[in-house]
């Protein structure tokens, strides 16, 4: 795989890409924050297709459904104390995501789909 490149296009759409994550971490706090991310990355994907920015939009987009996934699933299951668990695991999930993420994005580096 090659080393990814910036063009002047692609400054303003890594400056988007950081406002995702920033809007992701934010979430934890103010959770409209997730929505207002995930809205961006379905609006502005057509934009990076084909970029070295399309893995962390995918990776974003990932962290949000799998991340809303496991936490209604924990909600339900707080009835019967295992939520509670659950919640955590998906906290600390989404969490490393976000950082991985942006770590990568700010190295300059595609995120690994793993």
């Amino acid at each position: 795989m090659s080393e990814p490149v910036n063009t002047p296009g692609l400054d303003s759409a890594k400056t988007l890409t950081t406002v995702v994550y920033a809007l992701q971490a934010l979430s934890f706090f103010v959770g409209i924050t997730a929505i207002a991310a995930i809205v961006i990355n379905y609006v502005k994907i057509d934009d990076i297709r084909g970029t070295w920015l399309e893995s962390h939009f995918r990776w974003q987009m990932r962290t949000f459904w799998f991340g809303l996934l496991w936490g209604v699933i924990g909600s339900i299951l707080l009835i019967v104390l295992v939520g509670w668990f659950i919640l955590a695991a998906d906290a600390v999930w989404v969490i490393y995501r976000i950082v991985k993420g942006w770590l990568r994005l700010n190295e300059g580096k595609e995120v690994n789909p793993q």
